[in-house]
């Protein structure tokens, strides 16, 4: 049944595996135990699977390069087992089994913490319990895990750990995290100070098709294996499947099965789609309080009245071929605008404001329990190794600051700083790139605008139920936002590559370093690219026309874009509504049609096979690879959406409610995704969310800036304030009470049409009135900027400094007033460093108490 396979002798210096001999791979038949996780024994777990192709099927000049590049990995103490793939004969499958020695040597390298004692601090339950259980997974399915005390192993203090059985005292997950430490370092090829180290480079070489751990079973059936135990088909049922998108995640389980890099991110998920919640409520009542509103709003009644609105007379917005135009052609637009633009607003904005501190807040504490009950408090201090890529070009002496002894490093301090250096200058060349982009499609609005004001009402005379809506400046953003998504999204397929490339030739030394780098580079990517367009939109457009008389030409060719009369929050809102709802319906085809279709695809190319009875390793193979950046995306696109929540919400109330919505489908379909169509991921630790939380922190600082400044400068609603509260009344108006009649004619300025620089092409009018505040002619200063003027941006600028400084202390506050680590998990963390320093240092006390023992002669 078994044969050793021959080995190639070669020469380079390979790692030596601690107290254990090397151990020849042996070529077994599949025993036709579909469910097996062990080799055929039925003793050796299988902690890890390479795949390759047959040598003997190879062209003989590559033939030898390929075996010695694979006998190093032998080489390493792990115990090997190779099967012939039932489907493709090409394809060979190398079981990886970790024996005891290795795993206890490769555990104390890595600091992995283990249980010393049962947790005996008690727990009290919530008063809500008897509520919130209907909302858990199932507790005779997944049963709550015991709590231990843990300390890092040590193989000489063995007796001291909490051992009930020597197979099952390493999970699944910590084997193979400890397998492919090994399988990264092992070196391949050494050619003078150049080493060649590990799995990922034989697998980008095409050494090996594929290296992953095992899934447990398959996600729709139950294993009949006796030692299997199901986890995949539980986390299906408990946790994928849709039926549970209104269920608690088991996350102790998660974390077990996958890790706890994985744990954390459905952790993080999960605790802002629950935040989001409260968020949601408070905009849809505010959405739904300005749609109640909009027909009583009295500036929007005048607008639509038509002895007011449509006796209102506006200039034409371009020049050459549009024409003058009512007030109440507008009528719909401050309708819609009265839902977004309401004193609501406000109040939801200065919401968020403190929401976000709660939420980071709140997510810092929860955090805290997590770090302590997934044993990672110390991780990044004691555990993270260099990366295999970092220690193959250590090739530079170097003395360490801290221990004063000689050390490898792969550059010089120059070296360093020119990778450091090219690494800033592409970036900013990208996102220069992206700035291009925006002038482009700013430049495609002026033009586009002139055309639609030239010809769209006599296209669409046809469709008269939708004429009246699609106006020229409604087309325009439409159509710009569109195609200002698809920039969006080809940029980010290109600068993807260019980041990646960029982070791999700086080479940082741990892959939290490594993660930290690519995410920095990413995220200043993508705020420029989906923000820039939102940017514009509030604090650009209209901003900078000049009057009818004599408008601002960019370029030189093309007038300013204005906004529409009723302001540019809708057209803010038209934005932010297509690039939220094309991102999410993007995202969601690349997340699950993308891997359901290639899966589809690969089984139906393999389908002559599919009478056969497959391997456990087989079917495995059969899915798709996880990316090398695994979750970056994930965090990325939420991240991205937690910018769009908080950056702009002044402008669309509705935007947490539709991300919790996404949310509570992205939670269930990620979960999908990695449960059913991909391959197992290496399990990985992780302390935190890592990067992201100080971007978190820096956009919920900024957040309080734009949406002040949304308020005062985009909305309408400090000039209405202004209004109300000094021009509607004595000495600027003629009203007896505070009162908002009046308003749209107040913020009216006249024009006479003989000042127009082009009067030919105009008919023959007294006067027309345009949006701004500035005196008519004939007065003193006539087209200068009027009182009113100076007395809104006065508003304005009181407006931000008072709210952000107001809304800044509230957050300080909060920050102070909530700590970072709940006092129950410090209780058990120092519970849990004085039980180690007890347990694992009481035989060296005893022997040190011995030696000073004066002798009975004495």
């Amino acid at each position: 049944m078994y044969e050793i396979m021959e080995e190639e002798e070669f020469e380079f210096e390979s790692v030596k595996a601690p107290d254990v001999a090397c151990c020849f791979s042996l070529q077994a038949e599949f025993n036709n135990n579909p469910d097996s996780l062990f080799f055929n024994d039925g003793i050796k777990q299988i902690d890890f699977v390479l795949v390759y192709e047959d040598e003997d099927k190879k062209e003989l000049d590559k033939k030898k390069i390929f075996q010695r590049r694979k006998a190093s990995l032998m080489k390493m103490g792990m115990e090997l087992e190779v099967t012939r793939s039932v489907v493709d004969e090409k394809l060979l499958f190398v079981k990886v089994h970790m024996p005891w020695d290795v795993l206890c040597t490769y555990a104390e390298v890595l600091h992995i913490k283990m249980p010393i004692k049962r947790n005996d601090i008690s727990t009290t339950s919530s008063p809500f319990s008897c509520l919130t259980k209907h909302f858990y997974p199932s507790v005779h399915l997944i049963a709550k895990e015991t709590e231990f005390f843990t300390a890092p192993f040590e193989k000489n203090r063995l007796e001291y750990f909490f051992m009930e059985d020597q197979d099952n005292f390493f999970t699944p997950s910590t084997r193979s995290r400890m397998a492919y430490h090994l399988l990264s370092r092992a070196p391949y090829e050494v050619r003078g100070p150049a080493i060649k180290l590990g799995i990922t480079k034989l697998l980008d070489g095409g050494v090996y098709k594929a290296a992953y751990p095992l899934h447990d079973g398959r996600f729709n059936v139950r294993s009949k294996e006796e030692k299997c135990p199901n986890v995949r088909y539980l986390l299906f049922n408990e946790w994928a499947h849709p039926k549970n998108f209104y269920k608690m995640q088991p996350l102790d389980l998660i974390r077990k099965y996958y890790g706890e890099k994985v744990g954390i991110y459905f952790a993080w998920l999960g605790f802002y789609t629950a935040m989001l919640a409260l968020a949601a409520i408070v905009g849809l009542g505010c959405f739904i309080y300005g749609y109640k509103t909009q027909d009583t709003s009295t500036w929007s009644k005048e607008v639509c009245d038509p002895l007011i609105g449509g006796q209102t007379v506006m200039c034409p917005q371009c020049d050459g071929e549009c024409t003058y135009w009512r007030l109440n052609n507008t009528c719909d637009s401050s309708k819609k605008l009265c839902i977004f633009d309401n004193f609501g607003t406000l109040v939801f904005a200065v919401f968020m404001a403190i929401w976000v501190t709660l939420f980071l807040e709140f997510w810092k504490r929860y955090q805290a329990e997590l770090e302590y009950d997934w044993d990672t408090v110390e991780f990044l201090e004691q555990e993270e190794q260099p990366r295999p890529e970092y220690e193959a070009k250590c090739n530079y002496d170097r003395v360490n600051p801290i221990t004063q002894e000689k050390e490898k490093v792969p550059y010089t301090a120059f070296g360093r700083c020119m990778r450091v250096s090219l690494g800033i200058g592409t970036v900013l060349f990208w996102i220069m790139l992206i700035l291009a982009s925006v002038v482009a499609i700013i430049v495609y609005r002026l033009a586009v605008f002139f055309s639609f004001s030239k010809q769209l009402r006599a296209d669409i005379k046809e469709l008269e139920p939708f004429k009246e809506y699609v106006t020229p400046q409604m087309a325009t953003s439409v159509t710009a936002s569109i195609i200002s998504f698809v920039i969006i999204m080809v940029l980010n397929l290109l600068y993807e590559k260019v980041a990646i490339w960029i982070t791999d030739f700086e080479l940082p030394r741990t892959k939290t370093e490594y993660e930290n780098s690519l995410t920095l580079k990413m995220f200043l990517f993508q705020f420029v690219n989906y923000y820039s367009s939102c940017f514009y939109i509030a604090f650009v457009k209209g901003k900078v026309v000049g009057y009818p008389g004599k408008p601002v030409y960019l370029l030189g060719e093309y007038r300013n874009e204005e906004c529409d009369p009723g302001g540019c929050l809708i057209e803010l809102t038209t934005q932010l509504t297509v690039i939220m709802g094309g991102k999410a319906i993007w995202n969601n085809i690349q997340e699950v049609l993308m891997p359901w279709v290639k899966n589809l695809i690969f089984h139906y190319c393999t389908r002559v096979g599919s009478e056969k009875v497959t391997p456990r390793w087989e079917q495995d193979y059969a899915l798709q690879p996880i990316g090398k950046l695994g979750l970056f995306y994930e965090y990325l696109e939420m991240v991205i959406q937690f910018g769009f929540v908080t950056l702009f919400v002044a402008s669309f109330p509705l935007a947490p409610f539709l991300a919790l919505i996404n949310n509570i489908f992205e939670i269930r379909v990620d979960a999908w995704k990695i449960t059913t169509q991909f391959r197992h991921m290496v399990p990985e630790k992780a302390q935190d969310i890592g990067a992201w939380q100080p971007i978190l922190q820096g956009v919920a600082i900024l957040a309080v800036a734009t949406n002040a400044m949304i308020i005062a400068f985009t909305s309408d609603m400090i000039p209405r304030l202004v209004y109300y509260w000094s021009f509607s009344v004595y000495p600027y108006g003629d009203h007896a009470n505070y009162t908002m009649e009046g308003y749209i004619n107040n913020t009216l300025s006249v024009f006479d049409i003989k000042d127009f620089s082009d009067k030919s092409s105009r008919v023959s009018m007294t006067g027309t009135l345009y949006r701004d505040f500035r005196y008519p002619p004939g007065h003193p200063r006539q087209y200068e900027y009027s009182i009113y003027y100076w007395h809104v941006i006065a508003a304005k600028m009181a407006f931000i400094i008072v709210v952000e400084h107001i809304v800044y202390f509230t957050k300080f506050v909060l920050s102070y007033m909530i700590p970072d680590v709940p006092t129950a998990v410090r209780d058990k963390i120092k519970r849990e460093k004085y039980l180690t320093h007890v347990m694992l240092h009481e035989v060296n006390l005893k022997l040190v108490t011995k030696n000073l023992k004066p002798p009975k002669d004495m």
